[in-house]
């Protein structure tokens, strides 16, 4: 199994392997010289309660870069990765300087903690310098705190909520019924509340319970009593990362009879927790049970290099990758605005998905299908990866993707020059 090396040195990588999913992109076949390569800066944190998300990122983001120099390179040009351990905000500003200034990167790719996505933001707009971002869901990097060098390939919490506030509406689990949540204390998860509770109060739920966790949280059952004691219809997660296997297993032992939900998750945390440790219905950006062509030959070469299927945060930070040298390859330029200004025109990719996604103009957000998982009783686990199933894209085929997505009137973003 070919594994990414150890985040406790920086990671330089010249890569070359088989083309696969989302092709050359009509580079040509010659790369020249490492002395002319186009370098990509990649940020996540690989330690701490995000580390096993990140170390899928590592995996995403290096198979993507040697398919494109497998491919010919951007414009003849290889592209050379520099990986670093994001570890909190403040680390993630500082490495984000260093690539810029040192390193002398044409963009920086990941992140997944919304405070460190942020941080790296900011640093990208002072020095103007492409920042895709693979992993922060809070609305608010698309609003308040947008900027024309930011663009989200993750899809944004709105797009969880719907997502998963769609199915639960279907099932009969809000009007009329009282919610208890846990939620991280950190930006995402105060983000993630914001957006959860306007929408199920838009459609009758009751919030009878509203608890902040630490994200170093390990003993649940002080909550666990809280929410006996309130006897919720729904029990609701706006956790992250471990806090959820945690969470559900802790729950799991206690044995409370409430049904749970939750309104973000990562494939990594399903399979960390094992087989028919998670019960309910969770939204996801995107599944190894996707079964369009392109998600399959990502899947098929994902497996054969690291001996698994991929999780969704591989996924975003594969595509992430894909989409910067696409872009870069059809304007024939690594100009960071140029780059902005080919994406806001409305540039249509393959994201392993049904439809194509566009990065939307006035907030560059990823416009695309989001999935809901339900998880299976232990009876009908065939596998330690499909312990849950993948609904039909939402939403559906006749409607527009832009709703689901966070409005201008709920989430207004102003471009800072």
């Amino acid at each position: 199994m070919d594994q990414p090396k150890s985040s406790s040195r920086r990671n330089l990588i010249h890569a070359a392997g088989a083309a696969g999913a989302l092709g050359a992109l009509g580079f040509p076949a010659i790369v020249r010289s490492q002395a002319d390569a186009i370098r990509f800066g990649h940020l996540t944190p690989r330690t701490g309660f995000l580390g096993p998300l990140g170390e899928y990122a590592v995996m995403g983001v290096t198979l993507a870069v040697e398919e494109i120099n497998a491919g010919g390179g951007i414009m003849g040009r290889k592209v050379e990765l520099i990986a670093e351990d994001s570890v909190n905000p403040q680390t993630a500003s500082t490495k984000a300087e260093r690539l810029i200034e040192r390193d002398k990167v044409a963009a920086i790719i990941g992140e997944i903690s919304s405070a460190s996505g942020l941080a790296i933001a900011q640093v990208a707009q002072r020095n103007r310098i492409i920042f895709f971002n693979t992993g922060c869901n809070s609305d608010e990097l698309r609003g308040k705190a947008c900027n024309r060098y930011m663009f989200h390939t993750e899809a944004a919490n709105t797009m969880y909520v719907y997502a998963a506030g769609t199915a639960h509406l279907r099932d009969g689990m809000v009007k009329g019924k009282k919610w208890y949540s846990l939620t991280a204390d950190y930006a995402f998860g105060h983000d993630l509340l914001k957006a959860a509770k306007r929408f199920m109060l838009a459609n009758g739920a009751e919030f009878v319970g509203d608890d902040l966790v630490p994200t170093d949280a390990a003993d649940f059952s002080a909550y666990l009593l809280k929410i006996r004691n309130a006897k919720p219809d729904v029990v609701v997660s706006n956790l992250a990362g471990a806090q959820i296997t945690n969470f559900m297993k802790q729950y799991l032992e206690y044995g409370l009879p409430y049904p749970v939900a939750g309104f973000a998750f990562d494939t990594a945390v399903a399979w960390g927790a094992g087989k028919a440790n998670l019960i309910g219905i969770w939204p996801l950006v995107w599944s190894h049970q996707v079964k369009t062509p392109s998600a399959q030959n990502f899947i098929g070469a994902f497996t054969k290099k690291y001996g698994k299927p991929p999780d969704n945060q591989a996924w975003g930070d594969y595509l992430s990758t894909k989409h910067l040298a696409q872009a870069m390859a059809e304007i024939k330029s690594t100009d960071s605005a140029k780059v902005a200004e080919h994406l806001e025109k409305g540039a249509k990719f393959d994201v392993l998905k049904t439809r194509e996604g566009y990065y939307r103009n006035w907030d560059h957000q990823l416009m695309q299908e989001m999935y809901t998982i339900r998880f299976l009783p232990a009876a009908e686990i065939k596998n330690q990866w499909d312990i849950f199933t993948t609904s039909p894209p939402v939403p559906a085929t006749n409607q527009s993707l832009e709703i689901i997505a966070p409005t201008r009137e709920d989430n207004n973003c102003t471009m800072p020059a």
